[in-house]
């Protein structure tokens, strides 16, 4: 029985006690305890309101078929015909219901002479009816009453965090005639595009399940190329699966133009594909001015591969070498002309070596070897005229540079550096792929330029401040540069997409993803800095329910990864569900993680279960110096990684968190080690470097540590998890029995590291906010 009903059961006792069992006077007004049990009744028994949960999509292809468009103010959204839902739950029935239930014995005691002075609890009952000491006791029980129940009534609107965007990404083509958009599904992206002039859609592009479009490309005024990535899970980060597609955008010559499983001319029409072996084939450049070819990297889906570069040819296939790399797992980089000059990779050792050529034919040289250095360095592109590269360079003691770099005098030049954060995303000029700046993450995201008095810098100055307390970023621009795609967003809003007309200087707005949030009522995320017990200084997001700052249940989350991840300062589905639960949220960006330079990042090597943990520990102990949380209600939960730190740290700190919740998490470091290592070689290595030796792990695994954990704990899994698979999970809940913990656990075994399906994601939830609502007190869901 949770707080709300315990409360209205005890105030019905109390009612039925002094009224002597119900037995009143017949010239009484209708009893308190059935009022009492009627408000009961209305929050514990389900009321026949219509279905909360959306309308399932149908099948892609129908639904990419019946594509419509409205104009709202200047611009247009496009949606998706089917879709319709109804946002009523229990909780306002409730409410409604408590309000007439009110009202009614306001208007009862009227009708019958009752005056504030003469209230008793039951009047004329006898003795127990009567008296000074009951009608204190009675308003008493009242106001506990509501207070207790009062939280719980508020319940959390789970379908707003479910229901999908109808569109994520969108590219205007490089004439201006069509958009290329990103198409959401349950376990898929679709690829469509729309004439802009009677918002017609003409084409689009679908893959199997679980299948992503990683990014797209306009190769030309008329042809798209789309790359393939898959995901098995929504906790999984996505991985490129070396397949390239491309369609017109009238629809016609749709074309499987490379994959790793072979192609068939049949392949297309419906036939099979042949499934001899075929290289993995991922996007370099798209080769502007040149109609036919782009430029990929093509190497074998095997372990440390060796990297070719292949000119391919959109409508034939026909591919052409015009590059080998000196190093393995490479990457590379072109200058304005399309020609291959910098490789990067790494051998069996994981040590990362940069090399440069001037022009195809020529040998390559080393320019950086980490071994050597001590920092990894990589290359981001080249100025117009081809005479200087851009490089991004780890630091000692501090978040990573930008560099200006001279191939002929081998000469570095500082260009820019944020002092807290490495560079998030390089912001391009107007007019060709040469950088001209990048983003930094922290307190918000910042723009910083090589020149601040550049073309590029001056528009999007003046951007940033048509759109105050939000990030601008140009997604594509029409050749002659007079419409330019803008997508803004910030903590509060997921984004809004515009097109602008960089002659006219207006934005019409095409389309806000997740505009069924208000900004104004999402919590901000409030940059945070906390210092560790060794004087590391920490970095994350704090957010908190709207109005409310102090002595709040606390709920500690931990991202995934961890290495290569790090927690952002945007809308982050999981923090704002539970501050409308009434929870504060504390993110911390624990050492190990990426985004404040190789020292930050590399402090969590081999430190699983130690001072990363501890830096958790350390945060959640300074949320409560600063009166922010309540120390008797604090809850720690993490999905994948998170979930690992959240067992574990209800094992090293058994009286600091209340409960502690589980995702798709890993517990046995020991299997994860075996697991991990015979992958490849370059797998091994990283195992051991980052992870630690094998047997040192059993130490750091919550599944030897169950008897340690004196809290309640929910653990939830897939039984196709490949990340984490589930075996971790059950093992880590059998110890939990053994040991007397109480734990609940919930398992679908057609999801993988993340569920995907809405119903599972629903029950998912629904749960979770039930489990903390029971131990911190939260709000539980609609």
């Amino acid at each position: 029985m949770d707080p709300c009903e315990l409360a209205l059961s005890l105030v019905g006792l109390a009612f039925a006690l002094s009224c002597r069992a119900f037995h009143l006077p017949n010239r009484n007004p209708p009893t308190f305890p059935i009022l009492y049990l009627a408000i009961g009744a209305l929050y514990v028994l389900p009321l026949p309101l219509p279905p909360a949960d959306p309308v399932q999509f149908p099948k892609v292809a129908e639904h990419l078929t019946e594509t419509q468009v409205f104009y709202p103010g200047s611009g247009f959204r496009w949606s998706l015909q089917g879709v319709a839902e109804v946002n009523v739950g229990v909780s306002a029935a409730a409410i409604l219901g408590l309000l007439a239930l009110g009202l009614l014995a306001v208007w009862w005691l009227l009708k019958t002479g009752w005056k504030l002075k003469s209230w008793t609890l039951c009047y004329g009952a006898g003795s127990l009816g009567k008296g000074e000491g009951m009608r204190i006791v009675s308003v008493v029980a009242l106001l506990l009453a509501i207070g207790i129940c009062a939280p719980a009534m508020a319940q959390v609107d789970v379908a707003a965090y479910l229901k999908r965007d109808k569109y994520e990404r969108i590219k205007i083509s490089p004439t201006g005639e069509y958009l290329a958009v990103t198409v959401p599904l349950e376990d898929r992206t679709a690829l469509a595009i729309v004439r802009r002039s009677d918002k017609t859609m003409t084409a689009k592009a679908v893959g199997a399940e679980h299948s992503l479009i990683d990014d797209f490309w306009w190769a030309n005024d008329e042809r798209v190329v789309l790359a393939i990535a898959q995901r098995l899970g929504t906790q999984d980060a996505p991985f490129s699966t070396g397949e390239l597609h491309a369609v017109n955008a009238d629809g016609s010559r749709p074309m499987l133009l490379a994959s790793p499983a072979g192609i068939s001319d049949m392949a297309n029409a419906g036939g099979t594909t042949r499934l001899a072996p075929g290289a993995a084939v991922f996007m370099i450049d798209p080769l502007a001015g040149d109609d036919r070819n782009i430029l990929v990297s093509a190497m074998q889906l095997t372990a440390d591969p060796q990297t070719r570069v292949e000119k391919m040819d959109i409508y034939s296939r026909n591919r052409t070498t015009v590059a080998t790399a000196p190093v393995r797992n490479a990457s590379f980089a072109v200058d304005g002309a399309g020609q291959v000059r910098f490789a990067r990779g790494a051998g069996f050792d994981n040590v990362s070596k940069l090399y440069y050529r001037d022009e195809r034919g020529q040998d390559w040289r080393l320019v950086n070897d980490e071994a050597e250095s001590g920092v990894v360095v990589d290359a981001l592109g080249f100025s117009q005229d081809g005479k200087t590269a851009y490089l991004r360079s780890e630091v000692s003691g501090g978040p990573d540079a930008i560099f200006a770099y001279d191939p002929l005098t081998d000469k570095r030049s500082p260009l820019i550096r944020d002092p807290v954060a490495d560079p998030l995303g390089i912001i391009e000029r107007l007019d060709s792929h040469e950088p001209a700046g990048a983003w930094f993450m922290s307190a918000g995201i910042r723009s910083r330029f090589f020149d601040e008095k550049s073309p590029t810098a001056r528009l999007y100055r003046s951007l940033e401040r048509a759109f105050p307390g939000h990030a601008v970023a140009v997604t594509s621009t029409t050749h002659d540069g007079r419409l330019a795609l803008l997508h803004v967003w910030s903590d509060r809003n997921s984004g809004d997409f515009y097109l602008f007309d960089t002659t006219t200087k207006q934005a019409d707005l095409l389309y806000s993803r997740r505009e069924w949030f208000e900004p104004a009522k999402v919590s901000p995320s409030r940059a945070i800095e906390v210092t560790a017990r060794d004087g590391m200084k920490l970095h994350g997001y704090l957010n908190l329910p709207v109005g409310q700052e102090k002595q709040l249940p606390l709920v500690v989350l931990p991202h995934g990864g961890p290495y290569g991840v790090f927690d952002r300062w945007e809308f982050d589905d999981s923090s704002q569900m539970l501050t409308e639960a009434g929870y504060a949220v504390l993110r911390l960006n624990y050492r190990g993680s990426s985004n404040y330079g190789r020292d930050y990042s590399h402090a969590g090597a081999r430190q699983w279960g130690k001072r990363m943990q501890d830096d958790l520990t350390d945060a959640t102990r300074w949320a409560i110096e600063q009166k922010i949380a309540d120390p008797s209600r604090i809850c720690i939960y993490g999905a994948s990684y998170g979930g690992y730190a959240a067992l574990m740290g209800a094992a090293k700190e058994p009286s600091l968190y209340k409960c502690a919740v589980g995702y798709v998490g890993v517990y046995d470091l020991e299997k994860m080690h075996k697991d991990d290592a015979k992958f490849s070689r370059s797998w091994r290595t990283w195992t051991e470097e980052w992870l630690g030796e094998r047997d040192t792990l059993a130490e750091v695994s919550p599944v030897n540590f169950a008897g340690r954990i004196k809290v309640p704990v929910f653990l939830a899994a897939g039984g196709q998890d490949e990340r984490a698979p589930v075996e971790h999970t059950r093992r880590m809940e059998k110890a939990l029995q053994q040991a007397g913990v109480p734990v609940e656990s919930l398992y679908f075994k057609s999801e993988g590291h993340g569920f995907f399906k809405e119903e599972h994601r629903r029950e998912y939830y629904t749960r979770l906010l039930a489990f903390l609502s029971v131990h911190l007190g939260g709000a539980r869901a609609r």
